[in-house]
Order: structure tokens, then C-alpha cells, then sequence
């Protein structure tokens, strides 16, 4: 196995449900290690989460699973002393800091930046909310669909007699944590070269409006707002999805070329000459007609079929999945991004969870252990401590060495 990128990383996580934990699976697939503080007798939020409602009565719940492998868990209690003196311990061994409280709350704990600094200044020390640490909002709770709604991105789901619809996973969420875990690499990088940590300020709500792409940009530059077009590609025509035989199918005919093809494929070669579809802009106008057409003329074979000799003409097609689909697909299995893991709380019940699509020099990384159990970890807390301790000494001596 290659050596991990993030190999001797440690992050100290505070977070709960999604946006935190996501950030620092991420971190963990890398090579980092995690050290997961919850609160004694709860522990996580996500613990409790998921459609198996055993699961979440144990304390394992199937959304707490899908974040966490790979990770320990220490049961702390910051207004304890002795467990604070535990969690200072932690923080002057760690490298990474990684809370999602509402603004201003690990501060009022008494861990303001100031004081993190002091206890170890090589820290970068990540907090990830809503709406970020200043600003009018900065207080608002936060939650993944109210974000949907304030970006905007609801606004164009769906068509233009269902939207507002929400994204049908908490995509502002994982957005986040993503942006975090990008943004925490990146630190790491900027310590090695100056030997500073640094303070990070992720906005759940900036950055999901940052990957909205062209919907944003767009209407930036133009002063155009976006508008909701259902299944469509609002930039070509035909480009969106379309009804075969046995069920929908993508296709993306974005180019003239692939257009001319996809009619003579579907046995409709006359609509290449129509007038009303012969060049882009008119298909654009006139979508709906074009779009009848050719579904009429799709629906006379299986999706599958359309996809393979589409492709091979050289016009994108796929058919649309399930996610029990999706995931059983063999490219998935031929780039080991499934890992399988022992269950925490079920011997002998199988557990699955994904990595994150990234081959390092040919090579998935998966995660080695199971999600941990609340505590788990518990009875090594001495022993993690002082080896984080003894680490951040090394690498001390070591930077003032050079």
C-alpha cells in the first residue's frame, strides 16, 4: 500500500451530522488520523440518524456509519476539568482543529483563535457554519435545506410548475465539508512552508453558491437570472432527458455534429433540415417540439440499447439510475471505491461505505477500520494524548532545527 498523502496528519474533530464529519472523512481517506470528541452519553448527532430505527436506537445510526470509518472516538466533557485538561493535551499535539458549533460558541467554551494560538500556533484550526463567524447572519442556525433555499439553488430544481424543489441529497452540506477539507490541505501546505497555522472560515452558504457554476456566474456577468428547466440542459438543445422503451435516458447532442447524428440514429433525419431545429439557437426556442419528436422516436427501443450505439456515434447517452443501480456498477467495482467493513455493533452484518473517487499514483483509499462506537476509544485517551504530545515536541525540535 502507498504511503497516504495525509500520513501523519492529526485532526482533532468536533463535529456532528454531516458538514464536519464528511470534511474529516475526507481528511482520514487522505491518510490523517481523526480523533472523534463527543459529548459523554450522546456522542454524535448522526448517531441517531438514519432509515434503520434499531440502529439509531443504538447509537449507530446508518448516517453516523456512512461518515466515520476510520476514525476513534473519545467521550470528552469540555466543562469537566480534568477533560479539559485532556482536550489541551489533544489540541498542542494536533495539527488540525475541526468544529461546526454556531459561531462564537467554542470561544465562549474559553478556545477563542487567541488562545488556540497559544496552546499551539502551528495549529490550523477550522471552523465550518452556515453562513460563516461574522456578518448578520453569522447566528442562524443552519441547516442543510434552509441553505438550499438562501442560494438560490432551489429556485431553478425542478420545472417552472414544481420548483422551488430541494436537491434530493443535502448537497450544501457535503459542499462544505468538502470545501473545508480542500481548504484544510491547502493550509497544511502554507504551514510547511512558513510554519504558521492558520485560521479558517468556512460559510456553508458561500460556498455552495461557489459551485453552482454558470447559474451564478451567468447572471453575474449577463444580469440574466437563472430559471428552472427540469430535466433540461438550459445552455443546448437536445441536450437533457429523454423517454426510451423501458424507462428515461440522458443524451447531451450539445453540437451540431452530434445533433445531425442523433436524428439519423433515431430514424428522424428530416428534423435535421426543419427549419425550426436546424441551427442551435432555434432548438433552443423551440425545445418542446424538438423534445416531442424525438421522443417519440426513442420510445421505440430500451434505453440500454440507445446508450451503446449513441455512444459509439459519438453522442453522449447514458440511461438514468437508481442509486441501488449506480452503485452496482462494475466501473465502480473495478476502481475499488467500495470499501466492505467489519459493523461496530452487528458481528457477521456486512457494511459498506464509499471513498471519495481519488486514485493517488493508481491507488484507492479506502478506510481501515469500522466507524467507531461512541467511546470506543475511551480506555487509550492517555496514551493518544501523550503520543500527540510527544509527536508535536519532535516536530518542534525539528522546524527550529531548520
Amino acid at each position: 500500500m502507498h504511503v497516504r498523502p495525509l500520513d501523519g496528519i492529526r485532526v482533532l474533530d468536533l463535529t456532528n451530522v454531516l458538514a464536519g464529519p464528511y470534511c474529516s472523512y475526507q481528511l482520514m481517506l487522505m491518510g490523517a488520523e481523526v480523533v472523534k470528541i463527543e459529548r459523554p452519553g450522546q456522542g454524535d448527532l448522526a448517531r441517531n440518524l438514519g432509515p434503520d430505527p434499531t440502529l439509531n436506537r443504538d447509537g449507530v445510526g446508518a448516517s453516523f456509519l456512512a461518515q466515520n470509518a476510520g476514525k476513534s472516538s473519545l467521550e470528552l466533557d469540555l466543562k469537566d476539568t480534568a477533560d479539559r485538561t485532556l482536550f489541551e493535551r489533544l489540541l498542542t499535539g494536533a495539527d488540525v482543529l475541526l468544529e461546526n458549533f454556531r459561531a462564537g460558541v467554542l470561544a465562549r467554551m474559553g478556545y477563542d483563535p487567541e488562545r488556540l494560538a497559544r496552546l499551539n500556533e502551528r495549529l490550523v484550526y477550522c471552523s465550518i457554519s452556515g453562513f460563516g463567524q461574522d456578518g448578520p447572519m453569522s447566528d442562524a442556525p443552519a441547516y442543510d435545506q434552509i441553505v438550499q433555499g438562501l442560494t438560490g439553488m432551489m429556485s431553478i430544481t425542478g420545472t417552472p410548475g414544481t420548483a422551488p424543489q430541494r436537491v434530493g441529497f443535502p448537497v450544501c452540506d457535503t459542499t462544505g465539508g468538502l470545501m473545508a477539507a480542500f481548504a484544510i490541505s491547502a493550509a497544511l501546505l502554507h504551514r510547511e512552508r512558513t510554519g504558521h497555522g492558520s485560521r479558517l472560515d468556512v460559510s456553508m452558504l458561500e460556498a455552495s453558491l461557489s459551485t453552482m457554476g454558470w447559474a451564478v456566474s451567468n447572471y453575474l456577468v449577463s444580469g440574466i437570472p437563472p430559471e428552472p428547466i427540469g430535466d433540461q440542459n438550459p445552455t443546448a438543445a437536445p441536450s437533457g432527458t429523454f423517454r426510451a422503451l423501458d424507462g428515461p435516458i440522458n443524451i447531451a447532442a450539445n453540437q451540431q455534429r452530434q445533433f445531425e447524428a442523433l436524428c439519423r440514429l433515431a430514424g428522424a433525419p428530416e428534423l435535421i433540415t426543419d427549419d425550426r431545429f436546424s441551427e442551435r439557437e432555434q432548438r433552443k426556442t423551440h425545445r418542446d417540439a424538438l423534445n416531442t419528436a424525438l421522443n417519440k422516436a426513442l420510445s421505440s427501443r430500451p434505453a440500454a440499447d440507445w446508450e451503446r450505439e449513441l455512444n459509439a456515434a459519438g453522442v453522449p447517452a447514458a440511461r438514468v439510475l437508481t442509486v441501488p443501480q449506480a452503485l452496482d456498477q462494475p466501473q465502480l467495482a473495478h476502481r475499488n471505491f467500495i470499501t466492505g467493513l467489519d459493523h461496530p455493533a452487528r458481528p457477521g452484518r456486512p457494511l459498506h461505505v464509499v471513498g471519495n473517487g481519488v486514485l493517488v499514483d493508481g491507488e484507492a483509499f479506502g478506510p481501515t477500520s469500522p466507524p467507531p462506537l461512541l467511546g470506543e476509544h475511551n480506555v487509550h485517551r492517555e496514551e493518544i494524548a501523550t503520543s500527540w504530545a510527544g509527536v508535536a515536541q519532535a516536530s518542534a525540535g525539528e522546524a527550529a532545527a531548520s
